[in-house]
Protein backbone atom coordinates (compact mmCIF):
# COMPACT_ATOMS: atom_id res chain seq x y z
CA UNK A 1 0.00 0.00 0.00
CA UNK A 2 2.82 2.37 0.94
CA UNK A 3 4.66 1.88 -2.35
CA UNK A 4 1.36 2.23 -3.98
CA UNK A 5 0.60 5.68 -2.19
CA UNK A 6 4.53 7.19 -3.27
CA UNK A 7 3.83 5.48 -6.64
CA UNK A 8 0.68 7.93 -7.12
CA UNK A 9 2.79 11.07 -4.97
CA UNK A 10 5.84 10.65 -7.46
CA UNK A 11 3.45 10.80 -10.66
CA UNK A 12 0.69 12.99 -9.84
CA UNK A 13 2.73 15.77 -8.12
CA UNK A 14 4.82 16.71 -11.20
CA UNK A 15 2.32 18.26 -12.11
CA UNK A 16 3.64 21.79 -12.88
CA UNK A 17 2.48 25.52 -14.31
CA UNK A 18 3.76 24.37 -17.89
CA UNK A 19 1.52 21.36 -17.80
CA UNK A 20 -1.73 23.01 -16.41
CA UNK A 21 -1.31 25.48 -19.04
CA UNK A 22 -0.89 22.97 -21.96
CA UNK A 23 -4.33 21.50 -20.05
CA UNK A 24 -6.04 24.72 -20.20
CA UNK A 25 -4.99 24.91 -24.41
CA UNK A 26 -6.33 21.77 -24.85
CA UNK A 27 -9.46 22.16 -22.91
CA UNK A 28 -9.94 24.66 -25.12
CA UNK A 29 -9.38 23.01 -28.24
CA UNK A 30 -11.63 20.38 -27.35
CA UNK A 31 -14.38 22.15 -25.84
CA UNK A 32 -17.65 21.44 -27.61
CA UNK A 33 -18.94 23.72 -29.70
CA UNK A 34 -22.69 22.65 -29.85
CA UNK A 35 -23.11 23.72 -26.44
CA UNK A 36 -25.61 26.92 -26.06
CA UNK A 37 -25.41 29.34 -23.23
CA UNK A 38 -28.10 31.29 -21.46
CA UNK A 39 -28.29 34.85 -21.98
CA UNK A 40 -26.35 36.33 -19.49
CA UNK A 41 -23.60 35.12 -17.27
CA UNK A 42 -24.64 32.61 -14.33
CA UNK A 43 -20.87 33.53 -11.91
CA UNK A 44 -21.93 30.62 -9.61
CA UNK A 45 -19.06 28.52 -10.65
CA UNK A 46 -16.82 30.35 -13.62
CA UNK A 47 -14.55 31.96 -11.27
CA UNK A 48 -11.25 29.38 -10.37
CA UNK A 49 -9.93 30.91 -6.54
CA UNK A 50 -12.81 33.69 -6.81
CA UNK A 51 -16.73 33.27 -6.20
CA UNK A 52 -19.77 35.25 -7.82
CA UNK A 53 -22.50 36.53 -6.50
CA UNK A 54 -24.69 33.54 -8.32
CA UNK A 55 -26.11 30.71 -6.01
CA UNK A 56 -28.42 28.68 -8.44
CA UNK A 57 -31.98 28.07 -8.41
CA UNK A 58 -34.54 26.65 -5.58
CA UNK A 59 -34.21 22.99 -6.30
CA UNK A 60 -31.21 22.57 -7.85
CA UNK A 61 -28.41 19.49 -6.75
CA UNK A 62 -24.85 19.31 -8.23
CA UNK A 63 -22.16 17.27 -7.49
CA UNK A 64 -18.55 19.19 -7.93
CA UNK A 65 -14.68 18.06 -7.70
CA UNK A 66 -12.18 20.72 -6.82
CA UNK A 67 -8.58 19.52 -6.98
CA UNK A 68 -6.32 22.42 -5.56
CA UNK A 69 -2.11 22.36 -6.47
CA UNK A 70 0.39 23.91 -4.24
CA UNK A 71 3.88 24.36 -5.96
CA UNK A 72 7.48 26.11 -4.96
CA UNK A 73 8.65 27.31 -1.48
CA UNK A 74 11.54 29.14 -0.46
CA UNK A 75 13.87 26.20 -0.53
CA UNK A 76 14.03 22.08 -1.64
CA UNK A 77 10.66 20.54 -3.26
CA UNK A 78 7.51 21.35 -2.28
CA UNK A 79 3.98 19.92 -4.16
CA UNK A 80 0.98 19.75 -2.03
CA UNK A 81 -2.06 18.61 -4.21
CA UNK A 82 -5.98 18.56 -1.89
CA UNK A 83 -8.53 17.13 -3.58
CA UNK A 84 -12.22 18.00 -2.17
CA UNK A 85 -15.49 16.42 -3.37
CA UNK A 86 -18.81 18.28 -2.72
CA UNK A 87 -22.46 18.29 -2.80
CA UNK A 88 -24.08 21.75 -3.53
CA UNK A 89 -27.85 21.82 -2.90
CA UNK A 90 -30.79 25.20 -2.96
CA UNK A 91 -33.17 24.75 -0.74
CA UNK A 92 -34.39 28.63 -0.44
CA UNK A 93 -34.25 31.41 -3.08
CA UNK A 94 -31.12 32.98 -3.12
CA UNK A 95 -29.78 30.87 -0.74
CA UNK A 96 -26.94 28.01 -0.96
CA UNK A 97 -25.52 24.63 0.93
CA UNK A 98 -22.69 22.74 0.58
CA UNK A 99 -21.16 20.20 2.75
CA UNK A 100 -17.48 18.70 1.37
CA UNK A 101 -15.35 16.05 2.22
CA UNK A 102 -10.91 16.51 1.41
CA UNK A 103 -7.93 14.41 0.76
CA UNK A 104 -4.38 15.64 1.01
CA UNK A 105 -1.11 14.46 -1.06
CA UNK A 106 2.08 16.19 0.46
CA UNK A 107 6.39 15.41 -1.34
CA UNK A 108 7.66 17.99 0.58
CA UNK A 109 11.89 17.74 0.92
CA UNK A 110 14.29 19.90 2.18
CA UNK A 111 11.99 22.95 2.86
CA UNK A 112 12.87 25.10 5.56
CA UNK A 113 10.87 24.89 8.90
CA UNK A 114 8.37 22.27 7.14
CA UNK A 115 9.33 18.51 7.97
CA UNK A 116 10.19 16.13 4.41
CA UNK A 117 6.82 13.69 4.18
CA UNK A 118 5.54 11.80 1.52
CA UNK A 119 2.05 10.98 2.08
CA UNK A 120 -1.49 10.76 1.52
CA UNK A 121 -4.07 11.55 4.15
CA UNK A 122 -7.90 12.20 4.62
CA UNK A 123 -7.94 15.62 5.37
CA UNK A 124 -11.28 16.86 6.98
CA UNK A 125 -14.99 18.23 6.17
CA UNK A 126 -16.19 21.55 5.58
CA UNK A 127 -19.88 23.66 5.49
CA UNK A 128 -20.22 26.52 2.80
CA UNK A 129 -22.92 28.55 3.34
CA UNK A 130 -23.89 31.44 0.89
CA UNK A 131 -26.55 33.99 0.70
CA UNK A 132 -26.98 36.55 -2.32
CA UNK A 133 -27.93 39.80 -0.88
CA UNK A 134 -28.41 41.66 -4.27
CA UNK A 135 -29.93 40.19 -7.83
CA UNK A 136 -27.50 41.64 -9.98
CA UNK A 137 -30.30 41.08 -12.71
CA UNK A 138 -32.83 43.72 -10.66
CA UNK A 139 -29.49 45.89 -8.93
CA UNK A 140 -26.49 47.46 -10.05
CA UNK A 141 -24.50 44.38 -9.39
CA UNK A 142 -24.68 41.15 -7.85
CA UNK A 143 -23.56 40.79 -3.49
CA UNK A 144 -23.21 37.62 -1.95
CA UNK A 145 -22.40 37.13 1.75
CA UNK A 146 -20.11 33.43 2.28
CA UNK A 147 -18.84 31.54 5.30
CA UNK A 148 -17.11 28.11 4.52
CA UNK A 149 -16.31 26.63 7.92
CA UNK A 150 -14.04 23.77 7.86
CA UNK A 151 -12.17 21.10 10.20
CA UNK A 152 -9.05 18.80 9.26
CA UNK A 153 -6.33 16.80 11.01
CA UNK A 154 -3.81 17.02 8.55
CA UNK A 155 -2.33 20.72 8.00
CA UNK A 156 -3.25 22.19 4.63
CA UNK A 157 0.50 23.54 4.34
CA UNK A 158 2.62 21.25 5.81
CA UNK A 159 1.18 17.88 5.95
CA UNK A 160 1.36 18.11 10.04
CA UNK A 161 -1.29 16.35 11.98
CA UNK A 162 -3.14 17.94 14.57
CA UNK A 163 -6.74 19.64 14.98
CA UNK A 164 -7.20 22.25 12.66
CA UNK A 165 -10.12 24.66 12.02
CA UNK A 166 -11.40 27.87 10.31
CA UNK A 167 -13.42 29.97 9.02
CA UNK A 168 -13.26 31.71 5.06
CA UNK A 169 -15.54 35.09 5.10
CA UNK A 170 -15.94 36.48 1.51
CA UNK A 171 -18.15 39.22 0.16
CA UNK A 172 -18.70 38.74 -3.61
CA UNK A 173 -19.82 41.62 -6.08
CA UNK A 174 -20.34 40.97 -9.51
CA UNK A 175 -21.61 42.95 -12.59
CA UNK A 176 -21.39 42.62 -16.24
CA UNK A 177 -19.44 45.22 -18.07
CA UNK A 178 -21.05 44.66 -21.37
CA UNK A 179 -23.97 42.59 -21.27
CA UNK A 180 -23.52 39.12 -21.91
CA UNK A 181 -19.81 39.58 -22.92
CA UNK A 182 -17.39 40.74 -20.14
CA UNK A 183 -17.90 39.93 -16.29
CA UNK A 184 -15.93 41.69 -13.77
CA UNK A 185 -16.05 40.13 -9.84
CA UNK A 186 -14.25 41.43 -6.98
CA UNK A 187 -13.95 39.62 -3.57
CA UNK A 188 -12.91 40.93 -0.21
CA UNK A 189 -11.65 38.04 2.22
CA UNK A 190 -11.33 36.88 6.15
CA UNK A 191 -9.47 33.91 6.63
CA UNK A 192 -9.63 32.69 10.82
CA UNK A 193 -7.28 29.64 11.35
CA UNK A 194 -6.34 27.87 15.03
CA UNK A 195 -4.61 24.83 14.81
CA UNK A 196 -3.14 22.34 17.60
CA UNK A 197 -0.34 20.13 16.09
CA UNK A 198 0.18 16.45 17.81
CA UNK A 199 3.46 15.93 17.22
CA UNK A 200 4.44 19.38 19.16
CA UNK A 201 1.87 20.45 20.89
CA UNK A 202 2.10 23.88 20.22
CA UNK A 203 -0.95 25.80 18.97
CA UNK A 204 -1.20 28.64 16.65
CA UNK A 205 -3.38 31.20 15.60
CA UNK A 206 -3.50 33.14 12.16
CA UNK A 207 -5.48 35.28 10.21
CA UNK A 208 -5.72 36.35 6.53
CA UNK A 209 -6.84 39.35 4.53
CA UNK A 210 -7.62 39.85 0.99
CA UNK A 211 -8.93 41.37 -1.98
CA UNK A 212 -9.09 39.67 -5.51
CA UNK A 213 -10.26 40.60 -8.13
CA UNK A 214 -11.30 39.08 -11.75
CA UNK A 215 -12.52 39.66 -15.29
CA UNK A 216 -13.87 36.71 -17.94
CA UNK A 217 -14.83 37.59 -21.51
CA UNK A 218 -16.71 35.19 -23.12
CA UNK A 219 -15.32 33.99 -26.31
CA UNK A 220 -18.08 31.22 -27.60
CA UNK A 221 -21.02 30.43 -26.19
CA UNK A 222 -19.70 27.60 -24.39
CA UNK A 223 -16.46 28.71 -23.40
CA UNK A 224 -15.52 31.76 -21.06
CA UNK A 225 -11.74 33.17 -20.85
CA UNK A 226 -10.02 35.67 -18.47
CA UNK A 227 -8.01 36.34 -15.24
CA UNK A 228 -8.16 36.69 -11.41
CA UNK A 229 -5.46 39.21 -9.31
CA UNK A 230 -5.49 38.01 -5.73
CA UNK A 231 -3.76 40.03 -3.06
CA UNK A 232 -3.05 38.62 0.58
CA UNK A 233 -1.89 39.64 4.36
CA UNK A 234 -1.36 37.29 6.63
CA UNK A 235 -0.87 38.23 10.43
CA UNK A 236 -0.51 36.45 13.48
CA UNK A 237 -3.51 35.46 15.80
CA UNK A 238 -6.92 35.55 14.47
CA UNK A 239 -7.43 39.16 15.09
CA UNK A 240 -5.02 40.60 12.59
CA UNK A 241 -2.30 40.70 15.45
CA UNK A 242 0.97 41.29 14.11
CA UNK A 243 2.05 40.97 10.22
CA UNK A 244 3.69 38.01 9.20
CA UNK A 245 3.64 38.87 5.11
CA UNK A 246 2.29 39.58 2.04
CA UNK A 247 2.00 38.21 -1.68
CA UNK A 248 0.07 39.21 -5.12
CA UNK A 249 -0.93 35.96 -7.42
CA UNK A 250 -2.07 36.69 -10.98
CA UNK A 251 -3.31 34.38 -13.41
CA UNK A 252 -5.37 32.68 -16.00
CA UNK A 253 -8.63 31.34 -15.83
CA UNK A 254 -10.71 29.28 -18.19
CA UNK A 255 -14.63 28.12 -17.86
CA UNK A 256 -16.00 25.39 -20.21
CA UNK A 257 -19.33 24.47 -20.26
CA UNK A 258 -19.28 20.70 -21.31
CA UNK A 259 -23.07 20.38 -21.36
CA UNK A 260 -26.35 21.68 -20.50
CA UNK A 261 -25.43 19.45 -16.97
CA UNK A 262 -21.91 19.40 -16.58
CA UNK A 263 -18.53 22.18 -16.37
CA UNK A 264 -15.19 22.37 -16.04
CA UNK A 265 -13.00 25.53 -14.45
CA UNK A 266 -9.47 25.41 -14.67
CA UNK A 267 -7.26 28.25 -13.38
CA UNK A 268 -3.75 29.34 -12.56
CA UNK A 269 -1.64 31.95 -10.19
CA UNK A 270 1.69 32.18 -9.93
CA UNK A 271 3.46 34.94 -7.07
CA UNK A 272 3.92 37.84 -9.37
CA UNK A 273 5.34 39.90 -5.79
CA UNK A 274 5.80 38.89 -2.34
CA UNK A 275 7.47 40.00 1.02
CA UNK A 276 7.48 37.75 3.79
CA UNK A 277 7.98 40.46 7.57
CA UNK A 278 11.27 41.87 7.89
CA UNK A 279 12.42 40.93 4.64
CA UNK A 280 13.36 42.55 1.32
CA UNK A 281 13.05 39.61 -0.59
CA UNK A 282 10.65 39.99 -4.04
CA UNK A 283 8.35 37.41 -3.18
CA UNK A 284 7.07 35.50 0.10
CA UNK A 285 7.94 31.82 -0.43
CA UNK A 286 7.39 31.19 3.93
CA UNK A 287 3.59 32.45 3.92
CA UNK A 288 2.71 31.75 0.48
CA UNK A 289 3.31 29.42 -2.74
CA UNK A 290 4.91 30.35 -5.78
CA UNK A 291 2.48 28.42 -8.35
CA UNK A 292 -1.05 27.72 -7.64
CA UNK A 293 -3.44 25.68 -9.90
CA UNK A 294 -6.75 24.54 -9.59
CA UNK A 295 -9.48 22.29 -11.92
CA UNK A 296 -12.89 22.08 -10.96
CA UNK A 297 -15.60 19.72 -12.39
CA UNK A 298 -19.04 19.74 -11.58
CA UNK A 299 -22.36 18.02 -12.33
CA UNK A 300 -26.22 18.79 -12.20
CA UNK A 301 -28.31 16.07 -11.04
Amino acid sequence: MADAVEAVIGSGMRLGAATFRTAIACTVALAPASVSAEEGFDTEHIFGFMIGSDVGNVGEREFQTETTGRFGKGGGSYRAVGQQVEIEVVPLPNFRVEVGGSATLHDITGVPDIDDRRQFNFQGLALDLRYRLLDRGSAPFGLTIAAETHGDRIDEISGAKGRMYGTDFTLALDRELVPNVVIGALNLIYQPEWARFEVSGLSEKSSTIGAAFAGMVRVRPDFLLGGELRYFRQYDGIGLGEFSGQALFVGPTAYVQLSEQSRLTLSWSMQAWGRPAGSGANLDLVNFERHQARLVFGVNF
